[in-house]
């Protein structure tokens, strides 16, 4: 009985001390975790640079369609008229 309670007492001082040796430990080298939260960071501030990038690419180019339909409709309207004068003579 006695050993069986010194085996224990033995395992958990083992216990405690393999827990505050691991809990202490400082590394250099950064975890996986660590590395991919790192990873994923970078991506999505990529991602977000693309997606403003793009953005404005599609907004430029909205703007000159809107321009040229402008122009179109401005000489479709000319030519309306043209052809109600036409029609009128």
């Amino acid at each position: 009985m006695k050993i069986d309670r010194v085996k224990a007492a033995g395992m958990m001082a083992l216990a405690i001390a393999v827990a505050v040796v691991g809990c202490n430990k400082k590394s250099k080298t950064t975890g996986v975790g660590e590395r991919t939260g790192a990873a994923l960071d970078k991506a999505a501030a990529k991602t977000t640079e693309a997606a403003k990038s793009t953005a404005e690419a599609a907004k430029e180019a909205a703007g000159q369609a809107v321009q040229k339909t402008g122009e179109v409709l401005e000489k479709a309207g000319t030519a309306t008229e043209k052809a109600g004068a036409n029609m009128q003579k």
